[in-house]
């Protein structure tokens, strides 16, 4: 009996030791500062050869997973490697622009099961880009897969490039997107938007006020001071972590950029083609919100009604690349 009674008390006071000991851990893990790392992948396209921009992809993954990175961000529509209005195409040839459009891939197709078996494997998330497959046009998009390889959300380009014939023939997207992320030393909220959408306020604003703290932008474009410094003020104006991955030269011009909450810079690529690394700090980002007065702190939606007139003002007279209006 005495044994008995002995043993109880070894084991009582066991487990009250793993209870304080985990609960000390726990406390400990959360008041951690949470940090998370993005890799731009500023790469170069095999202009129309699907293979090599798959390939080119899962390489430059491997190698910002070995580097530590928590995310890995394409350039915009990387499968087809924004290719349309670079080469290998005619956009006046009809067959031509239904090889185009054929080339899209399903969020449920090989493509994107390539990239959720890789980011699994190397538990890292990645930022897939590609022309998605939709009825009756496909969408310029992007689907956000997190380290154990599952989807979080698949978002589409809202405010498409109707000037270009390619996205002219795309279906635009009807929302914005946020998930929960988990990184291995936390969660975080994150949402993205694609190119053009950063040139229009709205979107980062709503990722912001759907709680982002941090937005993945694929981009193809040039970009010049002007361009850059709008995408810093998506960043301060929100106060949110902005990162940005485009194509380089002679494709492009570079500049994947990263920007802080406050709008700070992170890093900037030149145009050469690389990886680079953009580190966010998530636990000062939410510090920095208690008391700052941008964001959400001090708006006025009651007095934004007049932002949601389906029209246009009258001097903005710019047709889509198939010469007809906007839709309104």
């Amino acid at each position: 009996y005495g044994v008995m009674v002995f043993t109880l008390h070894v084991v009582f006071f066991c487990l009250l030791f793993q209870e304080i000991y985990c609960a000390q851990i726990g406390k400990t893990e959360s008041s951690a500062p949470l940090s998370v790392i993005v890799a731009l992948l500023q790469m170069m396209p095999a202009k129309n050869n699907d293979t090599q921009n798959l390939n080119k992809a899962i390489d430059f993954c491997i190698k910002a997973a070995a580097k530590g990175a928590d995310i890995a961000l394409m350039p915009e529509m990387w499968n087809v490697g924004y290719t349309y209005d670079y080469g290998g195409y005619d956009r006046n040839d009809p067959s031509d622009h239904n090889y185009w459009l054929s080339r899209s891939k399903s969020v449920d197709g090989d493509y994107i099961q390539t990239f959720r078996n890789l980011a699994k494997n190397l538990n890292m998330a990645i930022g897939v880009t590609y022309l998605q497959s939709w009825n009756p046009l496909p969408r310029n998009s992007i689907t956000l897969i997190d380290r154990f390889g599952n989807i979080l959300f698949t978002y589409a380009k809202v405010h498409t490039c109707d000037w270009l014939t390619s996205e002219g023939s795309t279906t635009s997207g009807t929302d914005f997107y946020t998930a929960e992320m988990n990184t291995k030393n936390g969660n975080f909220t994150i949402g993205s938007m694609i190119c053009y959408d950063r040139e229009n306020p709205e979107s980062a604003r709503i990722l912001m006020l759907k709680g982002a703290e941090l937005i993945l932008t694929p981009n193809a474009c040039y970009l010049d001071e002007l361009r850059l410094s709008q995408f810093r003020i998506r960043a301060f104006e929100n106060s949110v972590g902005v990162a940005m991955a485009n194509y380089p030269s002679p494709f492009y011009n570079g500049n994947s950029i990263a920007f802080d909450h406050q709008g700070n810079l992170i890093v900037q690529a030149g145009p050469e083609e690389g990886i680079y690394y953009a580190n966010f700090s998530i636990s000062a980002l939410r510090e920095f919100r208690k008391t700052s007065i941008w964001g959400d702190a001090f708006r006025r939606p009651e007095h934004y009604s007049f932002l949601l007139t389906q029209g246009r003002e009258p001097s903005f007279t710019a047709q889509n690349a198939f010469d007809r209006p906007r839709i309104w």
